[in-house]
């Protein structure tokens, strides 16, 4: 909380005046996260019209998730189970929604059946974040290559 109230530029404990608890503000800030993921998804939609295209933009956004804002997708996987189960319901919902489009796109390339695209977009999803769990000890511009290129193989897009 402490590093939290510092870069707000107040005191740890002067985050309390704003939220009610440490789930709160964990709630406030997975909510602006998924739902900037949402944005950019629907951003990437809207701007382009081929679905490889549509494909290579998500995974360069999941990728940067991942790699530029790595803390904070590490307190999501570490904390998401801890908060009250209304908000990780809601939180998990909104998830979902990102993941669909993925499904959509994933499922009208390949033909792939619906559960088929949905095994295919974890996959690719799992891979990309997968350096959450472990230190790579890899500059982060090779992390991005190496998890893009992951993600493209298996979507099977030429890179």
């Amino acid at each position: 909380m402490a590093e939290i109230g510092s870069a707000a530029g107040i005191t740890g404990s002067g985050i309390y005046r704003h939220f009610d608890s440490k789930s709160a503000v964990l709630v406030a800030l997975f909510d602006r996260v998924i739902d900037e993921l949402l944005r950019d998804e629907q951003r990437i939609l809207d701007s382009v019209s081929d679905i490889e295209s549509a494909l290579e933009r998500l995974i360069a956004g999941q990728v940067e998730f991942v790699v530029g804002d790595r803390e904070l997708a590490q307190v999501y996987y570490s904390e998401i189970n801890n908060l009250p189960e209304e908000d990780r319901r809601r939180l998990r919902r909104k998830q979902r929604l990102y993941l669909e489009e993925w499904v959509h796109l994933v499922d009208e390339r390949s033909g792939f059946t619906d559960a088929e695209a949905r095994t295919v977009v974890h996959a690719v999803i799992g891979a990309i974040q997968s350096p959450l769990f472990h230190n790579t000890g890899l500059p982060e511009d090779r992390v991005r290559v190496l998890l893009t290129d992951a993600a493209r193989a298996i979507l099977g897009i030429a890179g």
